[in-house]
């Protein structure tokens, strides 16, 4: 199963001024997608720290997905963190201006200083359309660089995710169960260290004063979750089940 890390970046959602939701909307695409998202982190308009954790996570997952920072003003660094990383230049690509000068009346024209920082890329990247505001995102190796605002970050996941991850997605299975999560703790720890190749979460809930746990199990193989489902659901002796 290939691995992903999603870094949001942007000092906006880290003092509580703005809600990230594009991590949220990302991580369904990529179950979808089979691909397995191991880290999520947000990090400031820094870029010493968008250079070290980007380096880090490429190094260590087959796909990191950034949001945020591409924007047209001077706290707008990811895409020059991005180049330092992968040791190439930052330009102001043609290809990359010829994108955006079509959301303009005057074209070209209407292309200020602040507007063409939007189309530096660094030297060899890919392009990611931008359907909503011209403004490409772009792709350096394993690394998909897309804006922080929502409406475009969904437009610009919308364009790579077809070209990425498996062609099995990520499946689960749910048993619901009335009982405190104490009470089935050794089971699940029994089936955990059993079936180490599926994700077996527990989630307790309150329903109006109703006590239960949902057990959440995810795999991309539907027979061998189907059979581990089932002998949990026999072990639990649980009719309630999604």
């Amino acid at each position: 199963m290939k691995t992903a890390s999603i870094i949001i970046i942007g000092n906006e959602i880290l003092s509580g001024r703005t809600q990230d939701t594009n991590s949220n909307y990302l991580a369904k695409m990529l179950v979808q997608k089979g691909i397995s998202l191991e880290e999520i982190r947000v990090i400031p308009d820094d870029l010493n720290i968008i250079e070290s954790v980007v380096n880090n996570e490429a190094s260590a997952k087959d796909y990191v997905f950034t949001s945020g920072g591409i924007g047209p003003t001077h706290d707008d660094i990811t895409a020059e963190a991005i180049a330092n990383c992968f040791h190439t230049p930052l330009i102001v690509r043609d290809d990359a201006v010829e994108l955006l000068a079509m959301n303009y009346k005057n074209g070209k024209k209407d292309l200020n200083t602040a507007r063409l920082r939007m189309a530096r890329i660094p030297k060899g990247a890919k392009l990611i359309k931008n359907k909503i505001s011209g403004a490409p995102g772009f792709i350096i190796k394993n690394v998909f660089v897309m804006a922080g605002v929502p409406q475009i970050f969904e437009a610009m996941v919308q364009e790579i995710i077809l070209n990425i991850g498996s062609v099995n997605p990520i499946l689960s299975k749910t048993v619901k169960v009335f009982t405190k999560e104490s009470e089935i703790a050794d089971i699940l720890w029994n089936y955990a260290d059993r079936y180490k190749d599926i994700s077996i979460g527990s989630y307790p809930f309150n329903n109006s004063g109703v006590f239960g746990v949902e057990i959440v199990l995810r795999h991309t193989d539907r027979v061998r979750l189907n059979k581990v489902f089932n002998e949990i659901l026999r072990d639990l002796n649980e009719p309630n089940t999604s």
